[in-house]
C-alpha cells in the first residue's frame, strides 16, 4: 500500500469547493495546506468576508494561508517546506511564476472549466453560453508558465441546454472537476496517464467580463439575445435602459412568432406587447419574451409581477447604444 499522496490546494471561489472536499474525502490524500486569497470586503458594510474556499476548508480542519503574492519568496518557502507531490488549482486567482511551478515533487495540476484549447482565459463559462455551444466541460492539466496552455491530462463534457445559465454550468462543472481530478490523480499515480501536448493552433482565448459586458444589443437575434442573458447570469447580469431607468433581465425566452411579422411592423428594442406570457420585444431578428426581471426595486421579479407595477406602455423601446 502506498503512502498518502500530498497535495497544497488552491482556490478561491465556488467553483473550488467540491474539488476540495472531494480530495479532503480520500483516504488516500493528505491536503497539508489550503491557498485561497486573502479576505475582501463584501455587501454594503465593506465588511471583511473569507473566499468560499476559506469556509469550506475551515469546515474541513484544514490548515489555511492566503497571501497577496504567491509568488513572494516568504510564500515560496513556505511551500516548499511542505514538500507536496501535486499543487491542485481551481480558479485561485493569482498567476504563479515557474520557481512556484517547480515545487511539487510530481506536478502541478489545474481544473480548468472548458474543454481546453477552447476557451483559455477567465470566462470559459459564459463564452460557451454565448457561443450557443452544443457542450462544454472541464478538463485537468499539468501547469504552464503560459495561461492554460500546459498538456493535456483527462477531460469530462456535458451538454448546455438552451435554458442553463452560467451559474448552472457553473455548478455543474464544479462538481464534475471534483470528481476528474480525484480520477486524474489516481491515474497519475498508478502511471495510467501520460500528459498531451495540446494543440496551441485551435486555442480560443476570453476575457474576464466587466460589469459592462452585460448590456444587452437588442440589434442581435433572438436566440443570441438568450443566449447572452443566460451567460451574463448571475453576474454581471444582462442589462438594458428603459427610459433613464436600469432593467435587469434574468430569464427571456425566443418568440414563436414568425420573423417576417415582427420584422415589418418593429424595430429592435420595441417592447410591442405585455400579457400574461411575459413582456414581448423586438430584436434584429425575430422576437424575444422576457419572463423574469428587475426594476428600481431591486428586486427580481416574474413579468406578470413586474407589470403589476411597473406599467409599460407599447410601443416605448429599450436603448440601442
Amino acid at each position: 500500500m502506498r503512502s498518502r499522496t500530498h497535495i497544497i490546494y488552491m482556490g478561491t471561489p465556488d467553483f473550488s469547493v467540491p474539488a476540495l472536499q472531494k480530495l479532503a474525502a480520500q483516504d488516500d490524500f493528505f491536503i497539508s495546506l489550503v491557498v485561497t486569497q486573502p479576505d475582501r470586503p463584501k455587501g454594503r458594510g465593506k465588511k471583511l468576508s473569507p473566499s468560499p474556499v476559506k469556509t469550506a476548508a475551515l469546515n474541513l480542519g484544514l490548515d489555511i494561508f492566503q497571501p497577496e503574492n504567491i509568488n513572494t519568496k516568504e510564500a515560496r518557502d513556505k511551500l516548499l517546506s511542505l514538500n507536496p507531490d501535486f499543487f491542485v488549482v481551481a480558479a485561485f486567482g493569482q498567476i504563479l511564476s515557474q520557481e512556484i511551478l517547480n515545487i511539487p515533487k510530481i506536478m502541478p495540476i489545474n481544473i480548468h472549466a472548458s474543454l481546453l484549447p477552447r476557451y483559455r482565459g477567465a470566462s470559459p463559462i459564459q463564452a460557451s453560453i454565448l457561443n450557443m455551444d452544443r457542450t462544454t466541460g472541464v478538463t485537468t492539466m499539468v501547469m504552464a508558465k503560459k495561461m492554460d496552455a500546459g498538456d493535456l491530462l483527462l477531460s469530462s463534457s456535458t451538454p448546455i441546454s438552451k435554458q442553463d445559465t452560467a451559474h448552472d454550468i457553473h455548478e455543474r462543472l464544479g462538481l464534475m472537476g471534483a470528481d476528474l481530478i480525484v480520477k486524474t490523480l489516481h491515474a497519475i499515480l498508478d502511471n495510467r496517464l501520460d500528459p498531451a501536448p495540446q494543440d496551441h493552433s485551435k486555442a480560443t482565448y476570453v476575457k474576464m467580463l466587466k460589469k459592462g459586458d452585460g448590456k444587452i444589443d437588442w440589434n442581435l437575434s433572438s436566440e443570441q439575445i438568450c443566449a447572452h442573458i443566460n451567460a451574463m447570469t448571475p453576474w454581471p447580469g444582462a442589462f438594458s435602459l428603459l427610459g433613464t431607468k436600469i432593467i435587469k433581465i434574468y430569464k427571456a425566452t425566443p418568440s414563436v412568432t414568425p420573423v417576417s411579422d415582427i420584422q415589418t411592423r418593429h424595430e429592435p428594442g420595441v417592447i410591442f406587447q405585455c400579457d400574461k406570457q411575459g413582456i414581448h420585444v423586438a430584436t434584429g431578428k425575430g422576437s424575444l419574451i422576457i419572463l423574469e426581471l428587475m426594476g428600481t426595486s431591486g428586486k427580481r421579479l416574474k413579468a406578470r409581477q413586474f407589470l403589476c407595477g411597473h406599467k409599460i406602455d407599447p410601443f416605448v423601446r429599450f436603448d440601442l447604444a
